[in-house]
């Protein structure tokens, strides 16, 4: 089987920001950034500029470069998220870790990685790593281990023997939920100056939502779920409200709403289908997403129904369908006029007026219609472009105006299942990977 690399990317495009413009970082220091007090809405304004060919700064490979027990096939990310006051990222991965990495004081002196250090040249590609300490033999899959469990994780005199290049960057923390991470998300009031608001909330199967400490990676507190066997159930999706106080969960056919400040059983049930019901959205809920004025929300559900709710009365308002598979993301624009939806197994992404939703005011295409994955698009700060991963390795881009594509780059040698815009920076952070089964006839010639 050939080696692919499996990645998180730090990559700096190109910005004309306004002369006004205050970025905001507790992590740099003062040449590399002014420090200004992040305001309620962001008063700069960041125009990226595309096309245009992304600079690769940080890479991520060997910490996911073994096989782990908890994932004897291959190892794949789940998505990168950046922190509210990007500080930090957050990622998951089929080993059932969460990995945090602070953002380096040096993000804008780092120098570039060249293609030989992002994609694996045919001759790199062809150098076996060597073998993993959890597994005679190792394996063929360039993907990731679990550096908390045992020391595999290469060393720069290793990588290099191996003609593979050493990580430049290494997770702060690493989490361990238990089981598979259904999904995880960032308290929307994270600032790095306040240790209290540095927290995230993770669901994986079997257990409640964790509310763990982004400072120490201990668990605050959980929040319990339960079905109508009275039956502990897990979240397949998490959102909390602008304003920090709500933390919602979809389970099936409905969602719940705990406050943040009572952790436990406590919390309201929104039933989002009944049988007789002919408006409603079926099946689990598996993604939502609040409005930025936190008003309304959106939920999807894996059946391909859309549903926006008033966020006070919790009330259906709106009954959207369009995409063919099972919705994995939503998203709204900054000024919350329009919404955006992706889905696994479907290769359209559809915008909706909500003001106007009789019909998609048009469709994004990307290459998503031959996986189950969650594929992540994110939307720049100043709403302008929106970007999206895809099966094929590459990064396209948007012109939110129009819905025309204004730029495809190639960022990985797999697919990219995560990507993410800084929220005040000129960074981009992407996620690659997906599940890979060893070859029945490779282990018959091994043993």
């Amino acid at each position: 089987m050939e080696d692919v690399e499996y990645q998180i990317d730090a990559e700096l495009p190109s910005a004309i920001p306004d002369e006004d413009a205050g970025y905001h970082d507790e992590g740099m220091d003062d040449a590399a950034a002014t420090s200004v007090q992040q305001p309620e809405a962001p008063a700069w304004y960041t125009h990226f500029v595309f096309p245009q060919e992304p600079q690769p700064l940080y890479r991520v490979t060997q910490e996911y470069a073994s096989t782990a027990a908890s994932c004897p096939n291959s190892n794949f990310l789940k998505g990168v998220k950046w922190s509210p006051d990007g500080a930090c990222l957050l990622t998951a991965s089929d080993d059932n870790w969460l990995r945090l990495y602070d953002l380096p004081r040096d993000v804008h002196t780092a120098p570039r990685l060249y293609d030989n250090d992002l994609l694996p040249t045919a001759a790199a590609a062809s150098t076996s790593l060597p073998p993993s300490p959890m597994e005679p033999g190792g394996g063929d899959d360039d993907v990731g281990g679990v550096g908390g469990v045992a020391d595999h994780t290469l060393t720069s005199a290793s990588a290099s023997a191996a003609g593979v290049a050493a990580d430049n960057l290494v997770p702060a923390l690493r989490m361990q939920p238990g089981e598979t991470v259904y999904d995880y998300c960032w308290f929307s009031r994270m600032n790095a100056a306040d240790p209290v608001s540095c927290c995230f909330a993770s669901s994986s199967r079997g257990q409640p939502i964790h509310l763990w400490d982004a400072c120490t990676g201990d668990i605050r507190c959980s929040y319990r779920g339960y079905n109508d066997a009275d039956e502990p159930t897990a979240a397949y999706s998490l959102a909390f409200s602008p304003d920090g106080a709500k933390l919602l969960g979809g389970y099936n056919k409905s969602m719940y709403v705990f406050d943040v400040s009572r952790p436990g059983r406590d919390y309201k049930r929104i039933v989002t289908h009944k049988r007789k019901q002919q408006e409603s959205i079926a099946g689990i809920v598996s993604c939502m997403a609040f409005s930025p004025a936190g008003d309304v929300f959106a939920a999807g559900t894996y059946t391909g129904a859309l549903g926006v709710y008033d966020a006070r009365t919790y009330e259906l308002l709106l009954l959207l369908t369009g995409n063919r598979g099972g919705l994995t993301q939503v998203m709204f624009s900054p000024d919350g006029n329009y919404l955006y939806t992706g889905a696994r197994q479907d290769d359209q992404m559809f915008c909706w007026d909500v003001r106007n939703t009789y019909e998609a005011l048009y469709t994004l295409q990307r290459d998503t219609a031959r996986t189950n994955q969650r594929i992540q698009f994110d939307i720049e700060p100043c709403g302008k472009h929106l970007i999206t991963g895809g099966c094929n390795g590459t990064v396209e881009v948007f012109d939110l105006q129009s819905g025309s594509q204004v730029d495809q780059q190639t960022v990985a040698a797999d697919t990219v299942n995560g990507v993410t815009f800084h929220p005040s920076l000129d960074l981009l952070a992407t996620a690659s990977g997906h599940r890979r089964y060893a070859d029945p006839g490779e282990d018959e010639h091994n043993s």
